[in-house]
């Protein structure tokens, strides 16, 4: 596809998320959407009244229809992403699809052979992924500037938004998996732990710990929840040299500590860390940075980037490999689905 021409698109899905991915979709160059399909009349009358040049129907049938649509977004619940995605596929489209990529990996390398298949392009949209201050971390991670990566733990707390069709881990931990996942370069855990607990809807939990173990000695613990008296959206790297906390409500996104505890080499005994019990330990407490991070919005990065792969035949940063990943965690801590 040449870069001059149109790139026609389609939107399936226009509910709580769907607005965001409308509006900066719509934005870009070069770029049509041009039907956005929604089962909801009350949705399709809020594209209407906001987005004129869109054209809002009922069913999805009408965008697989269409052969001058080259992408489809699927921004639907959870449970229809994978059957959707799919129709999208078999019909030759490029498909961007809202986290998490399907419910199963079963479902997401039957998507994959769909996709190698046709040569099309199929891209998760793990959104933070493309948040400037979390591709900040990951430079500092992989220029070395915190040294070896020894934990990460994150919270991801609010009061509200409740659902019923997926749990809080499945809601929720998508994105601090998939950050933690683009962080340490898509490594598979060794172990997969998850505590969880339903309080409001039975079967449903309401706040969920799940601990990985990496290769390494990395640890990572993900602490979610929509019962929490805070809204906090942080997550912290420790490492051998260095630590770093993401803050993403926070004014200062990135906070950068030069702290450690380093062990001493005891003299005459050649310069070894044998004999723990004659160790001696150096405590360092340097100069605490906050860089700046200049902000783009995550959303409009993410779809400049589906759009570029299309265009251009690149394989997305948050393309199956790394949904593959994220899915394969989730659905190991669920025992097989989204509601466990």
């Amino acid at each position: 596809m040449s870069g001059r021409d149109p790139l026609v698109l389609a939107q399936l899905g226009c509910g709580y998320w769907g607005p965001n991915l409308l509006r900066n979709l719509s934005g870009l160059p070069g770029c049509e959407v041009r039907y956005v399909a929604d089962p909801s009349a009350a949705r399709r009358a809020f594209v209407r009244e906001n987005f004129p040049r869109s054209t809002p129907v009922e069913s999805p049938e009408v965008v697989f229809e269409d052969p001058e649509v080259a992408g489809v977004i699927v921004a639907t619940p959870a449970g229809s992403h994978f059957a959707l995605a799919r129709r999208a596929l078999e019909t030759g489209r490029h498909v961007l699809v809202e986290k998490p990529l399907a419910t199963s990996v079963a479902e997401v390398d039957e998507l994959a052979r769909h996709a190698d298949r046709r040569g099309l392009v199929l891209m998760a949209g793990h959104t933070f992924v493309y948040n400037p201050a979390v591709r900040y971390v990951k430079r500092l991670i992989d220029a070395g500037e915190l040294g070896d990566v020894r934990y990460v733990y994150s919270q991801r707390l609010n009061l509200g938004r409740i659902r019923s069709d997926i749990d809080a881990l499945w809601n929720f931990a998508p994105h601090d998996l998939s950050i933690i996942q683009y962080w340490l370069g898509d490594l598979e855990p060794s172990v997969v732990s998850r505590q969880g607990m339903d309080y409001i809807q039975s079967g449903v939990d309401d706040v969920v710990f799940l601990t990985l173990v990496y290769p390494g000695k990395v640890i990572a613990n993900i602490h979610v929840s929509w019962l929490d008296p805070q809204k906090v959206r942080k997550m912290t790297v420790v490492g051998s040299r260095k630590m770093v906390v993401y803050d993403d409500v926070a004014d200062d996104k990135i906070t950068i500590y030069d702290k450690g505890i380093d062990r001493k080499a005891v003299l005459g005994e050649h310069m070894d860390f044998d004999h723990l019990a004659r160790a001696d330990f150096s405590y360092r407490s340097g100069d605490i940075l906050l860089p700046r991070v200049d902000f783009v919005e995550p959303l409009r990065l993410e779809a400049e980037h589906f759009v570029d792969c299309i265009r251009h035949g690149k394989e997305p940063v948050t393309g199956l490999a790394h949904a593959r990943s994220v899915v394969a965690i989730l659905e190991q801590a669920s025992a097989g689905g989204p509601h466990s």
